[in-house]
């Protein structure tokens, strides 16, 4: 079986397909009326307006406003050594280093406003399907290392490198020392319209930590993957399935109209219970694309038969709630669905 390029579509195809794809998806709920403290703080720009003359200066009065995550930032991030009397010197440097990136940032990302109303939407559904959770109540952007992080959680809330989403164009990420790092089948993601999924994926991730399910049959971790994007989902219901999957359009495509094929090959190749992390991974892990699936089949495959087992067994369970999915071992969800996509 192949993924042959771009699939071009007939009006009638193209009706089924849609139809699809969105009968499983709940309607939005109302959530207007649910309040949740949220506001984006611009620490890149706080940071690259102090006087690099009175660095000392300039960092107390960063560690007044942003508190722990100043030091997040020096040291987790930028990587300092957490010797005090080394930091300002090396602080100054890299501020005159990357100021060619900082004004790149600031002519790409004048404000949040797309991203604040997003990720706003995004929370207080968060707040609706899972009330008693803990939600981040700053976006806090920051400009680090173009190998560094792009997108983490912190205890502050939400840190985003913006660095790292100036356009899969920009020059700086075809540098050798940045390919090492983000190949270019991440760096095409490095778009704005990925920040707020980076974000709630992250926000998933520490609501419900994965664990090590690397040892776990293949069907269990495509199961989990699912139920983290089925909930993501929810929680981003304006957000393009592309952009959720990491998929290429024209591959997220391919997957529904191969759906059928795609479980054929785990099931007649006898990899639904495989536990080789060496044999499993390529299913399971970002990657460039599935190799036996052919060319262009996205990487980690998994994730989407993951989702539509998911969807299939929730489909069944309409009382169930996000967090009851959550919560629910991977492996009664694949049984009691009984997926067989025709």
């Amino acid at each position: 079986m192949k993924f042959a390029g771009r699939l071009f579509l007939s009006a009638a195809i193209t009706i089924a397909f849609i139809t699809g794809c969105t009968s499983h998806k709940r309607p939005v709920p109302d959530v207007s009326g649910i309040t949740v403290p949220f506001t984006v703080e611009r620490f890149d720009r706080d940071l690259f307006s102090i006087d690099t003359n009175h660095i000392p200066e300039g960092l107390d009065s960063l560690q007044r406003k942003y508190g722990s995550f100043l030091n997040d930032y020096l040291f987790n991030i930028l990587g300092l050594a957490p010797q005090v009397d080394s930091v300002p010197a090396k602080l100054k440097l890299y501020l005159h280093d990357y100021a060619p990136i900082y004004d790149s940032v600031q002519r790409h990302f004048p404000d949040m406003k797309p991203q604040e109303k997003e990720l706003l939407l995004a929370l207080q559904l968060t707040r609706h399907y899972f009330p008693q959770s803990k939600l981040p109540e700053k976006l806090v952007c920051f400009v680090g290392p173009i190998e560094g992080y792009g997108n983490v959680i912190t205890a502050t809330g939400f840190a985003v490198g913006l660095q790292l989403y100036l356009g899969k164009e920009f020059p700086a990420y075809y540098a050798d020392y940045v390919r090492d790092v983000y190949p270019a089948y991440q760096s095409r993601r490095f778009e704005a319209p990925y920040i707020a999924t980076a974000c709630m994926r992250n926000l998933l991730d520490d609501m419900y930590p994965a664990g090590n399910n690397n040892n776990k049959p293949l069907v269990d971790q495509m199961v989990e993957l699912g139920k983290r994007l089925y909930v993501l989902d929810l929680l981003l219901p304006e957000t393009a399935d592309s952009i959720k999957t990491g998929y290429k359009q024209f591959q997220l495509d391919g997957c529904y109209e191969n759906e059928a094929l795609i479980w054929n090959y785990f099931v007649k190749n006898d990899l639904l219970y495989i536990t080789d992390p060496l044999q499993t991974r390529e299913y399971i892990n970002d990657g460039p694309k599935t190799s036996a699936l052919g060319e262009e089949a996205p990487g980690c495959i998994g994730m989407f038969t993951g989702w539509q087992i998911v969807k299939k067994w929730m489909e069944q369970h309409k009382e169930m709630t996000p967090s009851q999915l959550m919560t629910t071992p991977a492996r009664q969800i694949f049984e009691e669905a009984k997926y067989k996509p025709r």
